[in-house]
Parts: structure tokens; sequence; C-alpha cells
């Protein structure tokens, strides 16, 4: 990435083109590192275990948030798993909503908390309770309210333990890469 558009990242208001491409590279990121998980899990004959288990598709919607903001975030998180759908079939029909709400949430909240002064993890803990509580209330609402009968409300909880080593990456990952990126920051001044 330029040095210019690492700087225009991290400024406090950021360029409807900085945002643009910012959300463009999430979501290919949203389709593409998830992939890498696939063809891993399909090579060691897990299938789509390392999906559910690492959760590859938030890293990329977390990441735009906290670096570019909330609409970058949100469109990223709405957008990225309906193109991975399209071009892959994955996620699955009946949680893809479910994941464009979910994703959605984690951009739009990581995004909001953008520059509140807090230590980057914080950040990141605050944005995986709001997205997994986004998520849990829709499938809630799915189930009651609209009968729907293709997700359990047990998916809910199994997401939620299953999931734990990708949220343990995001709390390692996210917040190296956006000190990575503050820093470069520093260093062009």
């Amino acid at each position: 990435m330029p040095s210019t558009a690492i700087q225009s990242m991290t400024n406090k208001r950021l360029s409807v083109k900085v945002q643009v491409v910012a959300t463009i590279a999430a979501i290919v990121g949203a389709v593409a590192v998830p992939q890498i998980f696939h063809l891993l899990g399909a090579v060691s004959g897990l299938g789509t275990a390392l999906g559910e288990t690492f959760l590859p598709m938030h890293l990329p919607i977390i990441l735009v948030g906290l670096l570019a903001g909330p609409y970058a975030g949100a469109v990223a998180g709405l957008f990225g798993p309906l193109v991975s759908f399209m071009i892959s079939g994955m996620p699955g029909i009946a949680m893809l909503p479910f994941m464009m709400i979910e994703l959605c949430a984690y951009g739009l909240c990581s995004g909001l908390l953008r520059n509140v002064k807090m230590p980057t993890i914080a950040k990141v803990v605050i944005t995986q309770f709001a997205g997994r509580a986004v998520r849990a209330i829709a499938i809630l609402l799915a189930v009651y309210v609209l009968g729907n009968e293709s997700v359990s409300v047990a998916t809910i909880w199994m997401s939620a333990v299953t999931g734990i080593f990708g949220l343990a990456l995001q709390w390692a990952f996210i917040p190296l890469a956006v000190y990575r990126v503050e820093n470069l920051k520093k260093n062009e001044k």
C-alpha cells in the first residue's frame, strides 16, 4: 500500500476515495482470507471447520472499521459475505443473512470506536460482543418471530464455543495491524 494511502487511513477524517478503496480491499479480504482457511481445511480433511473455528472473514471487516471508520466497516461487513457467497457458495445460504448482519455490526461498531481513546484490544473485544449480540438477536427474531426453521437457536451457543480460537486470533492480529499502520504514519512525519 502506498505510504500516502496509509497516512490517509490514519487521519481523523478520510476522503470518500480512501473509504471506498478501504471498503473494496476489506471485501476482497473477506472473500480471499476464508478461502485460504477452507483450502487448508479441505487438504487436512477438516472441511469448513477451520473457517468456523478461526473466523477469518471477521479480520478484514473489524480492521477496516478501526482504520477507515463506520461507513467503510458497515458496507464491507454487509457485502463481504454476500460477495463470498456469490463467488464460492460460502457461507451457506441459511447462515448468509446472519453473517451479513453480524459482520455489518462488526464493521459499524469497530468504526464507531475508531477515534475513541482506548487500547485497540478493548475496541476489538467490544466489537466482538456487539457483533455476536446482534447476530444472536437476529437469529432469535428469525426463529421465534419469523418462524425460520433453517437455523437453530443452538447455533448461537455453538458458534460462540467453536469460534473462541478465532476471537483469540483477532485479539492478537488486529491490534498488531493497527499498531503497524499507526507507526507507519508516525515514521512518515
